[in-house]
């Protein structure tokens, strides 16, 4: 048993926005920590041959409902932004030097980047929206755009996302608990029954 829970997600997921609420207090319930790691949804699906929910016929509008369903059951804030899906390199590249600097910092950071997509609808695949909601924070918004363009910030999340894939995530979010991966928002009873039984 280890005491981290990895908890892989892109910030363009609305499934990993709705695990986000809660995966921390889940884990502090039961005596365990959280790493959060973001990855690149469209270096996964390049790999599994998966794409976005909101392109596959049927189940794509399904989804949209359930997004719905999911907010107002969870009375968190909601609505699907436009553009959807977006990239999130920057998003992502922004939390892990932020992380690398302070965790606690790059985890609320996370969640509000989160916030901004799916609850303010503010579009996160620019930069400048990327360095702004970092800077009303605590950070320094020229620093963080100098440093997004450095060759080794950018190639971080690649490395994050391989890393990620190598291990059998192929999805956000994605939770690993003890060695043992847990897909879906929808996982979140499991993880914690995991959690107080100490596995089955």
């Amino acid at each position: 048993m280890t005491e981290v829970l990895e908890f892989f997600f892109d910030f363009s997921s609305p499934y990993g926005y709705f695990a986000a609420q809660k995966i921390d207090a889940l884990a502090e319930a039961n005596g365990r920590t959280v790493r959060w790691k973001p990855i690149l949804l469209g270096l996964v699906f390049k790999e599994t041959g998966m794409t976005p929910l909101t392109s596959q016929p049927v189940r794509g509008e399904y989804a949209k409902k359930d997004w719905q369903r999911m907010a107002r059951y969870m009375d968190v804030p909601w609505q699907l932004p436009e553009p959807f899906p977006v990239a999130t390199q920057a998003a992502a590249r922004a939390f892990y030097w932020i992380d690398d600097r302070n965790p606690d910092q790059a985890r609320l950071f996370a969640k509000s980047l989160y916030h901004a997509y799916f609850g303010e609808g503010l579009d996160i695949s620019s930069p400048e929206t990327v360095a702004d909601i970092a800077s009303a924070l605590f950070a320094d918004k020229d620093e963080l755009l100098t440093a997004l363009k450095e060759p080794t910030v950018k190639r971080r999340i690649r490395d994050e996302t391989a890393k990620a894939i190598e291990r059998g995530v192929f999805g956000s979010p994605y939770i690993i608990v003890d060695g043992e991966g847990f897909w879906g928002s929808d996982r979140l009873w499991m993880v914690k029954k995991w959690l107080q039984s100490g596995g089955w």
